[in-house]
């Protein structure tokens, strides 16, 4: 897995920083991308990256301000017309429906795949055998969520090399014990998959936070997380304007990323006023207080 930041600034497009959009790549996984917001101009982005609209399965929304939705509709169409035939999934908070439906008849759009949107609440979002999907509602003065992504744990490697040993061919035996069977060969002897298959592999955690002030929610979701992905639109010496518009500093975002044990911080939604020169500074405020910190920009790959 991979996550590809497409946009990392705040509020408005800067000649350095797009606004928000995150990709999570999984194609080793489940062979598909989802996408964690879509500002203005994410297409155009994406027309940068490896990144190809026909993987794309799910897309998630934060919040419905413009910095994280206005990308949608063109997106959504491009694919389309790019040929895109698979079904899309779009979560959001409450309005989120209605913004896409009236973008698209409006501009007279038809698209050529399935579309769902799915209005979420606070728990879970959407689950299957591979990957569990949960939100909680920040504080950021319109309704604003946080995802939580959990891989399910992976069954333990087969020791062929011990079952070889044995003079066992590979073959579809070794299928049967790796699902954990009991195989019994032609000289009678019985092997148990059991015996053969290494330590379970834990899935990993990956947090995804909308925009947001500190709130005792951000807890639930960042705990033991591998990855945080957190907004840190001011540096230090701006925390009563972060309040005031209801947003985080750098330290607020390390100071979660240590109080949920987790293993890696990274920041995003960066201020305009920041320049590149900055980013060095943003990082290292975090740093003192969460080492394992890094800063986002755009096009950024972080491997998970």
């Amino acid at each position: 897995m991979e996550l590809i930041f497409l946009g990392t600034g705040a509020g408005v497009p800067s000649k350095g920083r797009n606004v928000t959009a995150i990709a999570l790549t999984m194609l080793n996984e489940r062979n598909s991308i989802w996408l964690f917001d879509c500002g203005e101009a994410t297409q155009h982005q994406i027309l940068r990256s490896s990144i190809k609209l026909s993987k794309l399965e799910k897309i998630f929304i934060t919040h419905l301000h413009g910095d994280h939705i206005f990308g949608l509709p063109g997106l959504i169409s491009s694919r389309s017309f790019q040929g895109g035939e698979t079904p899309l999934t779009i979560y959001g908070p409450a309005g989120i429906e209605s913004f896409i439906r009236t973008s698209l008849v409006v501009s007279g759009t038809h698209l050529k795949y399935p579309l769902d949107i799915v209005e979420i609440k606070d728990d879970l979002v959407f689950e299957d055998s591979e990957f569990k999907v949960t939100c909680k509602e920040l504080d950021h003065g319109i309704l604003s969520y946080g995802y939580r992504v959990d891989e399910a744990d992976k069954t333990g490697s087969l020791d062929a090399a011990a079952i070889s040993a044995l003079g066992v061919k590979p073959g579809p035996i070794f299928k049967e014990l790796k699902d954990g069977k009991t195989v019994k060969l032609e000289d009678g002897r019985s092997i148990n998959g059991r015996d053969f298959i290494g330590p379970t592999k834990k899935g990993r955690t990956i947090t995804i936070f909308g925009d947001t002030r500190a709130t005792a929610t951000e807890l639930e979701l960042a705990k033991n997380a591998d990855v945080i992905v957190h907004e840190a639109t001011f540096g230090s010496e701006m925390g009563d304007m972060a309040g005031e518009y209801m947003h985080s500093t750098t330290i607020e975002a390390a100071t979660l990323a240590k109080k949920a044990d987790a293993k890696q911080l990274i920041i995003t939604h960066i201020s305009s006023r920041y320049t590149r020169e900055d980013n060095r500074i943003l990082v290292d405020e975090c740093r003192q207080i969460f080492p394992n910190t890094e800063i986002a920009t755009d096009f950024a790959i972080f491997e998970l």
